[in-house]
């Protein structure tokens, strides 16, 4: 519990001292140009693969921030965006970060090549089902 709640204040220096303003500015100059949907993706991919290194909260908390001041400044609802930051941190399919992957990993035999063999599959479906479903019911 105090680790996740450790988490706030991170999120908050993250913000507060202009990181998440440099590096929502970083982003927004490479993928100023691609459209609505290929912002949700790269929104989407980049929460996806935060959360395979680090917890999905701690995801979260960081990028929180950094979507709001995108969303901003690319005319999309913020809203949306966090919540698309919010339903892809729990996509972590492809290694067994998850302490249920994890857990399962010993006793089924499984190796780090079967989560990515299945565990594709489903992030790109995931991907794919989350930033549509944002874009219809936030941005059109």
């Amino acid at each position: 519990m105090f680790l996740l709640a450790g988490l706030i204040p991170m999120g908050t220096a993250f913000e507060q001292s202009g990181a998440a303003e440099l590096t929502a500015n970083v982003i927004i100059n490479v993928i100023g140009g691609w459209g609505t949907i290929g912002i949700l993706f790269v929104i989407g991919i980049i929460t996806m693969l935060f959360s395979l290194f680090m917890s999905n909260v701690a995801a979260t908390v960081l990028l929180v921030p950094l979507v709001i001041m995108m969303g901003e400044s690319f005319g999309i609802d913020p809203r949306g965006l966090a919540l698309l930051v919010a339903i892809s941190a729990s996509n972590s399919f492809l290694l067994p970060t998850h302490q249920v992957n994890a857990f399962t990993m010993g006793p089924g035999g499984y190796r780090n090549a079967d989560y990515m063999r299945a565990g594709s599959i489903m992030s790109l479906i995931f991907l794919v089902v989350s930033v549509l479903m944002t874009y219809l019911l936030f941005v059109r």
